[in-house]
């Protein structure tokens, strides 16, 4: 499956797929039982008048439009470094480029939906990349629907003159281009389950807070998604930087005066040899009243769907290299500790969680915890609403990734041959596991339950490893400290 336009069944002779939605009708391609179509527009392309602007719907089309290819992907820049070898992101050239992608069981009828939002810290990623075909949901009963939306500075850009959140506007426009027309790919938009990964987790978790993206979902799935939205004045730090280092004043109109290849090219050179443990700020999604009332960590507790949510073992492993992690030793791993104002009692709880690990790792496990995993656990605890927790803890022997950030998306959507699965999880993944998550995740979207009993007081959490068990939170003592 490394061919991002080859689907399940691809072996078999292409027939033609057609569908008719409010905008006109689309010419795609029926492969075994399977209907595929790609780079439908959601949204008219963000460029010119429109950049920088709340966006707009498709407009109508004349014929058929041709959904045999992915639609051009946003403007980013590629992962660089050892990140860039395991991460590929197709660059499809074009302005067209809020598009969906459907996959769809032949003949489907009020079939349940899922929408999924990809991931790349808010600046990268598209749902071209072959890992998030959607050929397996659709083998399983699930319309699946993937989206673009608008990346880095042309999406999560705060200046005066235009809209916060332009991706989070993206995605709440896109969600509604999916209940609208769903139905007619055979899907039932009162079954609409949203999910994401990384940022993209944190664009579900941004959709729930919304009246009007919320009263549209019927659950969510959050995978390694941070769930913090931060103050307007912390969230143009980056457009700031941009602003001052290219000269130019961080209003909409200067941004829209400069190409996307310029603001690409201040944001290169001002993250460079950043991390995660400091550095260059980076794009974050911003309170706001129009499109984020508050912060998703606050917001979903009184949401009332259903939430799967989860985190993995060893997040912090993609972004820091072996070299880099054992170069953290414990006079480093101190100073970390109180520039970020991380408790004692948590540097001790990672000791006795981690006795065999190394400062650096035992501060990595610190960080992610407390990004991520430790929101997780509050939300879930305070949610009356069915919430499931999972870690996954199956360890990839590629560059000693173990179970770290992004492991986990081959086994949700079962690609374990994918391309995209290979760079990061070898050739010796178990199928076992990614037919076992997957099915979980398809329960879910299903029926609202994955299989396994919700957090509540007894901490249940499903831990996928290639032995999966159902068992109280693990290091619970950590995620206590850090709050």
């Amino acid at each position: 499956m490394g061919d991002a336009n080859a689907p399940l069944g691809a072996n078999k002779a292409a027939a033609e797929a057609s569908a008719t939605i409010s905008t006109g009708t689309i010419a795609g391609a029926r492969l075994g039982e399977i209907d595929r179509y790609l780079g439908i527009p959601y949204a008219q392309p963000p460029f010119g008048e429109l950049r920088f602007t709340a966006p707009q719907p498709a407009a109508p089309w004349d014929g058929a439009l041709d959904a045999a290819a992915f639609g051009p992907t946003a403007p980013q820049s590629p992962y660089g470094g050892a990140l860039g070898e395991l991460i590929k992101v197709p660059a499809i050239a074009g302005t067209n480029i809020l598009t969906v992608n459907v996959w769809a069981p032949a003949d489907a009828a009020n079939a349940p939906v899922v929408l999924w939002l990809h991931g790349g810290a808010l600046e990268r990623g598209a749902a071209a990349q072959s890992g998030y075909d959607g050929s397996t949901f659709a083998r399983d009963g699930i319309v699946f629907v993937s989206a673009n939306y608008r990346l880095g500075a042309e999406g999560f850009s705060l200046v005066d003159g235009a809209p916060a959140n332009l991706g989070l506007l993206d995605a709440q426009l896109a969600l509604e281009w999916v209940s609208r027309e769903v139905a007619a790919f055979g899907g039932d938009p009162r079954r609409i389950t949203i999910m994401g990964e990384s940022a993209g987790g944190a664009l579900v978790a941004a959709l729930l807070t919304h009246p009007a993206s919320r009263a549209l979902v019927a659950g969510a799935i959050i995978q390694s998604g941070p769930l913090d939205a931060v103050e307007p004045a912390k969230a143009r730090r980056v457009s700031d930087a941009i602003a001052k280092k290219l000269g130019i004043a961080a209003t909409r109109a200067a941004f829209a005066d400069t190409s996307p290849e310029e603001l690409l090219r201040a944001r290169s050179e001002i993250a460079a040899g950043g991390s995660p443990l400091g550095g260059a700020p980076g794009y974050t999604l911003a309170v706001d009243p129009q499109s984020l009332p508050s912060s998703p960590a606050q917001a979903l507790i009184d949401v009332d769907i259903p939430v799967l949510i989860g985190t993995n073992t060893d997040e912090y492993r993609l972004w820091l290299t072996p070299d880099a992690v054992a170069g953290i030793g414990r006079a480093k791993a101190f100073l970390a500790r109180l520039a970020m104002r991380v408790p004692g009692r948590a540097a001790r709880a990672a000791r006795d969680a981690f006795p065999e690990a190394s400062p650096g790792e035992q501060l990595g496990q610190i960080v992610t915890d407390r990004l991520l995993r430790a929101p997780a656990t509050r939300l879930a605890q305070a949610r009356t609403a069915p919430t499931f927790v999972y870690e996954f803890a199956w360890e990839s022997p590629v560059r000693d990734l173990r179970a770290a950030h992004a492991i986990d998306i081959a086994f949700a959507f079962d690609l374990l041959e994918d391309a995209d699965a290979l760079r990061l999880n070898g050739t010796a993944a178990p199928a076992e596991l990614g037919r076992e998550m997957h099915a979980a995740w398809v329960a879910f979207i299903r029926s609202g339950d994955p299989g396994w009993p919700a957090f509540g007081q007894a901490r249940t959490t499903r831990v996928l490893a290639e032995r999966s068990e159902t068992v109280p939170q693990r290091r619970a003592a950590l995620i206590d400290a850090l709050r």
